[in-house]
């Protein structure tokens, strides 16, 4: 299955390092090996592996090689110096390509030696607008039940996903998150966890959440970063410039993968909607150095809005979901005439698509695929 960032990589790769960034399983290494197929001397180097590490080590490739793949790299001590040292002193037909999930991507937040050396593309599950022009174009439902990750969405029998879901979540506790961060009590983040996937769509109170686990507030937003550092969940946070009056603190709470939502179905496809969203985002941050953010609004008044999309610190489009109720949001209407702004509801089940008082009511599958990635 094509990706569609491949194209922008292999561009990217011309000019600086390419690191390639994303949740355990979501095919970044299988993306590697299929833009290695574009050179000739591709060279693939596993840090996990003993023989790959002594390779990596010793520098010892050959000075044909077009094509550098390191996976697994941010495991070596002092990684970012040792690329930086091989961007610098490589030939110039060589190109460097590294694929990593949640340590390499802390690498952002850190001003060090690789700054102005790469271009970052962060790979994320598979949307209704990446994989547009296929089979899978308008199952918006297979999206919702299997999740995007490649393996559970692409596999035949709904309950090979189940059993490919059970795996990976009990490997990221039981391996990925011991080898992120030293956790004491790996039952109440468990606990956390089983929380989050029945609160989709709700603001998340950290106290509420220590309360019904009986741990501290501070170590349940500690849960919830190493959750987030990991790739399970992401977090968005509310806008309040120009909004008055509103909640400053509380998040709402997504998963990467909604195959682990527990939920009824407007709660699966708040969770698909979200991520689709997320994905565009993130992909026209990348792609075009234009900063957009996704973020929500809520008021004290609880009057909500699921979404709205940033740019450059302003609104540029409000966005409510709904499972099967075509009728327009009040709210949104209300935040669309107050902000001036447009807005847009989507809707799962909607026979036809319109127009009323500035804002157009969408089709769940026409919508997500007219998103950028």
């Amino acid at each position: 299955m094509r990706r569609k960032q491949k194209q922008q990589i292999l561009k990217d790769l011309e000019k600086k390092i390419v690191f390639i960034v994303g949740p355990r399983q979501v095919g970044k290494t299988w993306l590697a090996k299929e833009i290695a197929t574009n050179f000739s001397k591709p060279v693939y180097l596993n840090y996990d592996h003993v023989q790959d590490r002594s390779i990596i080590k010793n520098e010892s490739w050959l000075s044909s090689t077009d094509l550098l793949i390191f996976d697994e790299l941010h495991k070596m001590k002092g990684w970012k110096n040792y690329i930086k040292g091989v961007f610098d002193t490589k030939p110039a037909h060589t190109k460097i390509l590294v694929t990593g999930s949640a340590r390499l991507a802390t690498f952002k937040k850190s001003g060090d030696s690789l700054a102005g050396r790469f271009f970052v593309h962060t790979l994320l599950p598979f949307s209704p607008s990446e994989l547009s022009e296929t089979e899978f174009e308008n199952d918006i439902e297979r999206f919702m039940e299997r999740g995007g990750f490649p393996e559970p969405f692409l596999c035949q029998d709904g309950r090979d996903a189940n059993r490919w879901r059970f795996h990976y979540i009990d490997s990221l506790i039981r391996n990925d998150i011991l080898d992120f961060e030293k956790v004491h009590d790996l039952r109440s983040l468990e606990m956390v966890l089983e929380l989050l996937r029945e609160r989709v769509g709700s603001t998340v109170s950290y106290s509420s959440i220590a309360h019904d686990i009986g741990i501290a507030p501070n170590t349940v937003k500690k849960y919830i970063q190493i959750l987030e550092a990991l790739y399970i969940v992401f977090r968005l946070t509310p806008y309040t410039k120009k909004i008055a009056r509103s909640i400053l603190k509380e998040p709402k709470i997504y998963f990467y993968d909604t195959g682990m939502v527990k939920g009824d179905k407007g709660a699966l496809f708040e969770n698909m909607v979200a991520l689709s969203l997320l994905k565009h985002t993130v992909g026209k941050t990348e792609r075009f150095g234009i900063k957009e953010e996704l973020k929500y609004i809520r008021t004290k008044e609880k009057k909500e809005v699921d979404f709205c999309i940033i740019e450059d610190g302003a609104i540029s489009q409000l966005i409510e979901t709904k499972y099967a109720d075509p009728v327009i949001s009040a709210t949104l209407i209300k935040f669309s005439e107050t902000l001036q702004v447009p807005a847009t509801q989507i809707v799962f089940d909607l026979k036809r698509e319109r127009k009323e008082s500035n804002i157009e009511v969408r089709s769940a599958k026409t919508f997500l695929k007219e998103l950028f990635i």
